[in-house]
């Protein structure tokens, strides 16, 4: 006599993925944000422009990263200089030599990691500037949020340029006095967008539960208000980056930079020392001012396409 076996067949029901409820919420997370991003690199991808400027800094991020490699530190030595001063373009110097017979070409591509990290560096600092006055200046409004938007409205009737030129002046000459010069000084639009976008935020409904479920000032900023100022402050640190960069070359250029590094702002205040425009030698001024053009429009390029994908309403060409 056999007996029958008490072990039956799984079920659709048993065989069916766990449910999503039961993920943890980190893992919920972050596929949500895998989402987000896969979702902003496709829309992205649709504007050929903003393709074009980020293939563009890639470009120049890559020259910058290998330059130690390609070009070497020693192209910014005066004594061991290899050819003649103001050399034309040749085979041995693409883009001709400076006033001391270094290489055009090597100083410009080392020149790209000061004035890149310049750039990105004065964003960041006027970016965080400007987001921290422009959330707390929402959040808590009343005299505060009035204090701070008179100060921010002298910073803004200030020539930009002039303060910074001011500030590099009473500092020592160096690249965190240039970094603090333009961060300092450029952070007054966004600290007007993000208050106005924080104004937005805290309007909403969401925003009084969490204020009657105890959520202290704080909670709301970090957890509420900046979220979802983030997308503002991305692309607008993708278009300051273009106008840090303009501002580093133009400081350098008027001998306030540093003289110990190589930049192309540098460059350009080499060539007017050494008479470049008035002799001709076109070679010594083209480079470095084509570099400063390119990458200020690729920058220029992404803050736009972002732009456009975190606010389809402002209808920016593709």
């Amino acid at each position: 006599m056999t007996t029958e076996s008490t072990a039956t067949e799984p079920t659709d029901v048993d065989k069916a993925p766990a449910p999503t409820a039961a993920r943890s919420p980190r893992a919920l997370a972050w596929q949500r944000r895998r989402h987000s991003a896969a979702r902003f690199w496709k829309q992205y991808r649709t504007h050929h422009a903003g393709v074009f400027g980020l293939a563009a800094l890639a470009l120049f991020a890559l020259i910058a990263l290998t330059a130690p490699l390609t070009v070497g530190s020693d192209v910014q030595s005066v004594t061991e200089a290899p050819g003649d001063p103001m050399e034309s373009p040749s085979t041995e110097f693409p883009l001709g030599t400076d006033q001391f017979g270094r290489s055009l070409l090597g100083l410009v591509v080392w020149g790209a990691r000061v004035s890149l990290l310049v750039g990105l560096l004065a964003a960041v600092l006027s970016v965080a500037i400007g987001a921290f006055i422009g959330i707390t200046a929402g959040h808590f409004k009343g005299w505060y949020a009035t204090v701070l938007m008179r100060i921010t409205d002298w910073f803004l009737v200030m020539p930009t340029l002039v303060l910074a030129i001011a500030l590099a002046t009473v500092m020592s000459r160096s690249l965190g006095t240039i970094i603090l010069a333009i961060g300092v000084t450029t952070w007054p639009t966004t600290a007007r967008l993000v208050r106005a976008q924080t104004l937005a935020v805290e309007s909403r409904p969401y925003i009084e539960r969490a204020k009657a479920l105890g959520g202290g000032h704080w909670h709301i900023m970090s957890r509420h208000v900046l979220p979802n100022v983030m997308p503002l402050v991305l692309a607008q640190t993708t278009l300051i980056i273009s106008s840090a960069i303009l501002a580093e070359a133009t400081l350098a250029f008027l001998g306030l930079g540093d003289p110990t590094v190589v930049s192309w702002g540098g460059l350009l205040q080499d060539a007017r020392e050494a008479g470049a425009v008035s002799s001709g030698k076109w070679w010594y001024l083209v480079p470095p001012g084509i570099a400063i053009a390119t990458v200020a429009l690729a920058f220029t390029l992404c803050g736009r396409a972002v732009e456009s994908v975190l606010n389809p309403k402002l209808g920016v060409a593709r």
